[in-house]
């Protein structure tokens, strides 16, 4: 697949250009990410009764949840793995094999047997695969957003540090999208028995597309200079750890708002609505769709609002905007439907603009030595932090105290925003 990526930009006279990048990007992402919320979509309405039908739902969807952070933990070991596989053989290579192992772990999942046919092993293989899904997560950074941040022109930085958070909200319509199909045309025991399995079938699809899209990216002799030049290779993992672990750590917790927030629009409304309500989860699923085409357009606000008063700016208000909606949002969830629409499309618009310009922060802090490294690792740590016990820890304080408590939890995100914006100047002056 490289060499022939190769062939098609040769024969293409290939030039390197921003919006190739851009288009590189927006697919690679959008794969990710439907990978993703496939996952994510069926950790609620599938694992609990295939995987864990001894339990009742609540305590089934907890164990769920508990198996989705795993993901989340396997990051940084994955870039661990393939940066020694990027320095060593090629960044090609490496998003070769973590692509595949990413596409081979989500399908793996579709062929998943169910706690009747092989007991608690379903569970182990489930926790297995998504370990997989992990590693191949850390492994897939391939660079392509800061290459695309510092080819900007200076005046659009903002524009361009959005384009890689719309694949997020693009991959969640689609997830939703087949999901609400699946689940409108199938009984419940042939959704629950075969038909929840489909999706995970064309994650695979989706993967190998966005692998040939990024590799004519990087595989080629003029991006292949460009990372050079720009300083984008792959450093030692612990050399980086030691000379810029300070950094790492304050760009993890810059961004925690919004991935706080970003769990707390997806994952966990749909398990709060399908557990403690009588909503049809096809309606909810697409009203979550809605709400994924309100942060697509938020997303693309934030580059134009942040290039025209600074991307602090628009991180600290938007950090101040979530603070306030995390105190009385979540309890939207319990008031109907006309409740439920206010809280995805408020929560989805507030997501885009501060999600949008989230991977500005993760790379705008590390010298250019370790500037790919030093990116890929605050990036892992951000998800894992911020994220990925998120639906989990939503779940279980919102029903021991309440929806409040939930908003409480999104509310500590939006004040480590804003105290690693405040203490960090450094930070503050090179994304102003």
């Amino acid at each position: 697949m490289e060499r022939d990526a190769q062939r098609i930009n040769t024969s293409h006279g290939h030039q390197v250009a921003p919006g190739e990048i851009a288009i590189g990007v927006i697919i690679g992402r959008t794969s990710e990410f439907f990978d993703f919320f496939v996952y994510a979509i069926a950790s609620v309405l599938v694992f609990p009764k295939l995987v864990f039908p001894n339990t009742d739902p609540l305590t089934g969807t907890l164990y769920s949840f508990g198996i989705f952070a795993l993901a989340f933990v396997a990051r940084p070991i994955g870039s661990l793995i393939f940066m020694s596989v990027d320095r060593q053989y090629g960044r090609g290579l490496k998003l070769t094999i973590a692509i595949f192992l990413l596409g081979g772990s989500t399908a793996a999942v579709a062929f998943l047997p169910g706690h009747a046919q092989i007991g608690a092993w379903s569970g182990i293989l489930l926790a297995l695969f998504r370990l997989g899904q992990g590693v191949a997560l850390g492994g897939a950074w391939d660079g392509l957003a800061s290459l695309l941040a510092l080819n900007a022109p200076e005046k659009e930085r903002g524009w361009y540090a959005m384009i890689p958070q719309l694949g997020a909200p693009i991959g969640l319509i689609i997830a939703s999208a087949l999901f609400a199909f699946f689940i409108s045309t199938l009984s419940a025991a042939d959704f629950l028995e075969w038909g929840w399995r489909y999706p995970f079938f064309v994650a695979f699809a989706i993967n190998v597309v966005a692998l040939f899209a990024r590799l004519r990216i990087v595989s080629t002799p003029e991006y292949a200079s460009l990372f050079e030049t720009r300083e984008l290779q792959p450093s030692p993992v612990i050399e980086t750890v030691r000379r810029q672990g300070r950094d790492i750590a304050i760009g993890a917790f810059a961004p925690l708002a919004s991935f706080a927030l970003f769990h707390m629009v997806t994952v966990f409304p749909l398990s709060w609505v399908f557990l403690f309500t009588k909503e049809d989860p096809t309606r909810f699923l697409l009203i979550e769709i809605v709400g994924a085409v309100v942060g697509i357009i938020a997303t693309i606000a934030s580059g134009l609002i942040a290039d025209r008063y600074g991307r602090r700016a628009l991180l600290g208000v938007s950090a101040v905007a979530i603070a306030v909606f995390s105190g009385f949002a979540p309890q939207l969830l319990d008031g109907g439907a006309v409740g439920e629409v206010i809280f995805m499309v408020t929560g989805f618009a507030l997501l885009g603009l501060s999600f949008g310009q989230s991977s500005g922060v993760v790379a705008s802090n590390f010298s250019s030595l370790y500037r790919y490294t030093g990116a890929a690792l605050t990036s892992d740590l951000a998800w894992l932090v911020g994220a990925g016990f998120a639906p989990f820890v939503a779940l279980f304080l919102s029903y021991h105290f309440g929806l409040l408590a939930a908003g409480a939890y999104l509310l500590s995100g939006a004040v480590a925003t804003l105290v690693a914006l405040g203490i960090n100047t450094e930070l503050a002056r090179k994304i102003s």
